[in-house]
């Protein structure tokens, strides 16, 4: 089953983030277009910033830029072609490879707010490790199943993360006065209380993340 999966990642090198952090309010989003390879590295570009010298005078420093090419200025919105670097962090190469398609991409804080369409979970994973594998920080903000019309939402919970809150939520760790300790949750699933403690609240930091914090200071 296909599943639609929203995701943050962040990266020193990440594509446009040396100008993300020169230029506050810089809002820029990647134009989706119908052809791309793994190996691609020309992006067609919206960016919104009233100072057309200023950012291309970021452009010019950001040293994930290798050329750039201005199709179109209008009212402080420009259309930009953008080279990179070889050696700038693309998540494009792993969703291509994986047979997904980047539905939408746009700037968030100093990193990239990611909508991506897989073929499975399987996939999912695979980008996963390649992000791993090349120092990328991937916080899934919410993921659910396309063929079904409810959402079936996990919200980024792993399998783990969803066992763990469910066990705490009916065991009653979370009532006022609590029913269970942190300890004898643990104990139920022969985890350390260390361990659970974090998990639960990894658990807990998705579920906010993907109902109700401000996603645009996520």
């Amino acid at each position: 089953m296909s599943i639609t999966a929203k995701v943050h990642v962040k990266h020193d090198r990440m594509a446009l983030v040396p100008t993300l952090r020169t230029l506050d309010d810089v809002r820029i989003r990647v134009i989706t277009q119908g052809t791309t390879s793994p190996g691609m590295t020309v992006f067609p570009f919206l960016v919104e910033y009233d100072d057309r010298a200023a950012l291309e005078a970021a452009f010019e420093a950001d040293e994930t830029v290798h050329d750039y090419e201005l199709v179109d200025w209008t009212d402080g919105t420009g259309i930009y072609y953008i080279e990179h670097t070889p050696e700038t962090k693309l998540i494009s190469t792993a969703v291509t490879r994986a047979n997904g398609y980047l539905v939408h991409t746009e700037t968030r804080g100093n990193g990239w707010l990611v909508r991506l369409l897989l073929p499975d979970r399987e996939a999912l994973n695979a980008v996963w490790t390649y992000a791993t594998e090349n120092d990328i920080t991937l916080d899934i903000v919410e993921i659910y199943g396309n063929e079904d019309a409810s959402g079936d939402r996990s919200f980024g919970l792993t399998t783990e993360q969803k066992a763990a809150l469910q066990l705490a939520y009916e065991k009653g760790y979370f009532s006022e006065p609590r029913d269970i300790s942190l300890s004898e949750v643990a104990e139920e699933i022969g985890l350390s209380s260390t361990a659970m403690s974090g998990r639960l609240r990894r658990g807990m930091r998705n579920l906010v993340a993907a109902t109700i914090a401000d996603q645009e200071t996520e």
